[in-house]
């Protein structure tokens, strides 16, 4: 997997003067069906989440509300996606380094992810990842 696998998807969004409406169907509008959904707020200023790769699992990550940053990394490429929308998600294949970074004030992040927790499937160490992807 590569960094250009990551993309932004966007919602459905049906608007109406009483306010917006966003959805989302697993294996419809995203490419998995979903197992798990969690989301991260209230992050101290300053703050990084995420730092880690998954084996295995997709995510759908979303700014449901206020802003943040979510920096992809293949182990030779990085980009960074400014999430600002909620009607637009980031997918995040397996085997991508992504860290989570300049969240604003109440922000709240929606992720959307391909299977249910299990601790085997992260790496957590920068060194590893890059040696399992070949890049040492």
């Amino acid at each position: 997997m590569t960094i250009d696998e990551c993309k932004i998807i966007e919602l459905p969004k049906i608007s109406d003067p009483r306010g917006n409406l966003t959805f989302i169907e697993g294996d419809r509008n995203i490419p998995f069906a979903i197992r798990r959904a969690y989301w991260i707020y209230d992050v101290p200023g300053g703050e990084i989440r995420g730092g880690h790769s998954y084996r295995t699992l997709q995510e759908i990550i979303i700014a449901v509300s206020g802003s943040f940053d979510v920096v992809v990394d293949d182990g030779n490429n990085k980009r960074v996606f400014s999430l600002n929308r909620s009607y637009y998600g980031l997918y995040v294949p397996s085997m991508i380094w992504r860290d989570l970074e300049n969240f604003s004030t109440n922000s709240l992040c929606l992720i959307l992810a391909s299977d249910i927790y299990s601790e085997a499937d992260y790496v957590r160490d920068y060194g590893k990842f890059r040696a399992m992807k070949g890049q040492v």
